[in-house]
């Protein structure tokens, strides 16, 4: 099923790829190398995930997307490039969750109802330990922005 935005039933929300530089010398974001990405468990569901969530009426998407880092990570992000919008059904409702690169800035995390856990993994690990195979692609898709930023 294609979900499309003008889909009056269509969720809209939006996340973050949270990302950081490793305090490793030599290692450089462009590369991949030096790059650690937040994922946030989510107890509910028990699930890893980049931190996102559901727009309020009216909510322009990416500050949507930097209000849910803050309220899932405890931390403030840099934005950067758009990244691909995921689209696919969730409990029986198309949904669709636009994506930014953005790199954390400051900030720490406290264990909340809805997120109890984050973790910041190399790439590798990030990709791996995502639950939805869907979120895997944003990983690659930041480090091309990192490439060619």
């Amino acid at each position: 099923m294609t979900v499309h935005q003008d889909d009056p039933r269509t969720v809209l929300a939006a996340g973050c790829v949270l990302w950081r530089r490793q305090a490793t010398p030599g290692t450089t974001p462009h590369s991949g190398q030096g790059v650690e990405i937040c994922l946030v468990h989510r107890p509910k569901y028990g699930d890893w995930s980049h931190p996102k969530g559901k727009l309020k009426r009216g909510e322009d998407a990416l500050a949507g997307a930097l209000r849910e880092v803050r309220e899932e990570t405890g931390h403030d992000c840099e934005p950067g490039p758009a990244l691909p919008t995921a689209r696919y059904l969730a409990n029986g409702r198309p949904k669709q969750v636009s994506y930014w690169a953005a790199e954390a800035t400051t900030g720490t995390f406290t264990p909340n109802r809805e997120v109890d856990r984050i973790v910041w993994l190399t790439p590798p690990e990030a990709r791996a330990r995502l639950t939805q195979p869907r979120d895997r692609p944003l990983v690659d898709a930041l480090l091309d922005a990192l490439h060619t930023t």
